[in-house]
């Protein structure tokens, strides 16, 4: 599998990699998502590692810390063969300091989720939203104190808006603290919002993007077509309101393009809208899930091969959507001000 770099670091992580939210299935959300033990866990990750794929996403609210628990046990004995990602910030508790990116949350969190993790270090630890209420220096410094303990290797952020990331990183860069390397960011080819600032960002600071839902909340998996009932099985039942929102028509015409493309390649609806984001500018990996073995085989057929620059270009034309301000009055200002895609 294609190894890429992490942003401005030298660090290597894989095209792919497999998302663990799939694990434990605690509360009405997750069990959307998946409800994956430990056995089938740890089959999934012999697949992915058989396949090249070697790096694990989760994140200590995932099933109330139920994620962390079932991939450690599933990489037991194996560690040094696995990158591990967690996150933290959401709240995870009823105390007042159970929630954000204070020094008390932070190291309490992590020290947990080394905990359930059954390690003793993350190799990307990302900050799951961005806390106001914090000091971008407590949390920044904190995180240095992890670093240098050697809890954590590598830091990373995710649902920042750029003004946050761009703040962190001046003072970062201000008291010679962890740089963020990583932004972990929703982006699909029905939700290429992440082009409009945090690409440019990405590209002019060399923050690399870790993509979270590449298939768009579970509507680019090949079953959502124009006249047809959703699945009975599908997840959106009942996450649909909590994710990204879009009209039908353009999901439809978006849908309609990629089965042109899959005819054309010989590949899955999933595979194309994979393969895509692998050619666009700053993506180091993109995160895959599976509830079983065939789902995560699928979504490994998408890599070694590439789409076509013709095929690339119309489903860019067919996704793309109008700019909000300023971003469609700078793409007037191209000369001197390009456009990153």
């Amino acid at each position: 599998m294609e190894q890429r770099q992490l942003g401005r670091s030298g660090f290597m992580v894989p095209v792919l990699s497999f998302g663990c939210g799939t694990f434990g299935g605690n509360g009405e959300f997750f069990k959307a998502w998946g409800s994956t033990d430990v056995a089938e866990a740890t089959r999934l990750v012999d697949i992915c590692l058989d396949a090249g794929l070697t790096m694990f996403d989760t994140a200590d609210i995932y099933s109330a810390g139920a994620s962390e628990e079932i991939l450690g046990a599933a990489i037991a004995g194996r560690r040094d063969k696995v990158i591990v990602s967690t996150k933290a910030t959401f709240r995870l508790g009823e105390g007042a300091n159970d929630v954000g990116s204070s020094r008390f949350h932070l190291i309490r969190s992590i020290e947990q989720s080394l905990k359930r993790l059954g390690t003793d270090y993350i190799d990307i630890f990302q900050l799951h939203g961005y806390d106001a209420k914090t000091p971008v220096e407590e949390t920044l410094s904190t995180l240095d104190d992890l670093v240098r303990a050697g809890k954590i290797r590598y830091v990373g952020v995710s649902n920042f808006s750029g003004w946050h990331l761009m703040k962190s990183l001046a003072v970062a860069e201000r008291y010679n603290l962890p740089r963020y390397v990583a932004n972990q960011t929703y982006y699909s080819l029905i939700g290429r919002d992440y082009e409009w600032e945090l690409m440019p960002l990405g590209i002019e600071q060399g923050v690399g993007a870790i993509v979270w839902s590449p298939l768009g909340w579970g509507r680019l998996t090949g079953k959502i077509r124009r006249g047809q009932p959703l699945p009975a099985l599908s997840r959106l039942h009942k996450t649909a309101d909590m994710g990204p929102q879009m009209p039908d028509e353009y999901l439809y015409d978006v849908v309609e393009a990629i089965d042109q493309v899959a005819e054309e390649t010989g590949k899955t609806v999933p595979q194309i809208a994979l393969n895509w984001l692998l050619q666009r500018p700053t993506v180091a990996t993109v995160i895959v899930g599976a509830r079983n073995e065939e789902q995560l085989r699928q979504n490994l057929g998408a890599i070694g091969w590439t789409l076509t620059p013709e095929q690339i270009a119309k489903l860019d034309k067919v996704s793309e959507r109008p700019l909000a301000y300023p971003y469609w009055h700078q793409r007037g200002f191209t000369e001197r001000n390009p456009a990153p895609v």
